[in-house]
């Protein structure tokens, strides 16, 4: 398996455009940290975001996975060019004449995607730490670890996204193809819910949508705006209450495994079946 990534990364930091697209990934995940210096001064009303309670902790951990989970996209590029780099290059077919097997060839892909979603969690576990230990209310170390479920979503979410762009990146084998089939899923993923609507009732609707996999990723983690206590009592002094289950759920993480294991057994089906 070492093997594998070595092969992998060799290929990636040799590509000028994906290694500025990682670098900038990271660097964007760690720029969230840049939120605590906003500051407003309207006349005599100071606002400073920081003191909003948005890195309290344990909210912290469900605000911060929740946003920097839209930074996703950076790395959705990187693994869709590297599939069409593999065709372009003819790199692909030389790696099966050196000895590497296709099974071998989709799982260093995988484990590639795996090690993107895992060093994306420390990243934002690191960092959501730090800026909680400096700007929490909340420092008891029950307080700090509790909610940690929200980084697991997170993991499982990015393992899914990643699993399902590299199937992308296989099928069609252009980068830019790859991206345009994601957003038309996506598309379809609304239109499906929305004649769903129209023929069935909202709670059927919700029930089916739920396994579709682009929307069972983002049920992953909700969003967690509505949650704040700044929010909260804006809505009880509009007369409005928010009733969200916020929870991550065991259910919703083996929907999006499920998916994450048929996007890579696709992957391997197709490359099995194709003349490379």
């Amino acid at each position: 398996m070492i093997r594998l990534l070595e092969i992998e990364a060799i290929k990636l930091w040799n590509n000028r455009s994906s290694k500025i697209l990682i670098i900038s990934y990271f660097f964007l995940l760690t720029s969230i940290a840049l939120i605590a210096a906003i500051k407003f001064d309207i006349g005599p009303i100071e606002f400073h975001l920081a003191d909003q309670g948005i890195f309290n902790f344990p909210y912290i951990w469900h605000f911060n996975t929740y946003f920097t989970a839209w930074f996703k996209l950076f790395l959705a590029i990187v693994i869709v060019s590297m599939m069409s780099n593999e065709y372009s290059n003819k790199t692909i077919k030389q790696n099966l004449i050196d000895g590497l097997s296709k099974k071998e060839f989709v799982l260093s892909k995988f484990l590639t995607v795996i090690v993107f979603a895992l060093i994306s969690t420390v990243f934002v576990f690191v960092v959501s730490l730090i800026l909680g230990l400096v700007f929490s209310d909340y420092n008891e170390i029950g307080i700090i670890f509790s909610d940690l479920e929200y980084l697991i979503a997170f993991f499982v979410k990015l393992l899914g996204f990643f699993s399902f762009c590299l199937f992308l990146g296989i099928l069609v084998k252009r980068s830019a193809f790859a991206l345009g089939f994601l957003v038309l899923w996506q598309a379809f993923e609304g239109l499906f819910y929305g004649l769903l609507l129209w023929q069935t009732n909202k709670s059927v609707a919700n029930a089916v949508h739920q396994f579709l996999p682009l929307e069972a990723m983002s049920s992953l983690i909700k969003e967690p705006a509505t949650r704040m206590g700044a929010v909260k009592s804006v809505a009880n002094q509009l007369g409005e209450e928010f009733n969200k289950d916020y929870g991550v759920h065991f259910f919703e993480i083996i929907i999006v495994l499920a998916w994450t294991a048929v996007f890579v057994y696709a992957s391997y089906w197709l490359l099995k079946k194709r003349d490379l």
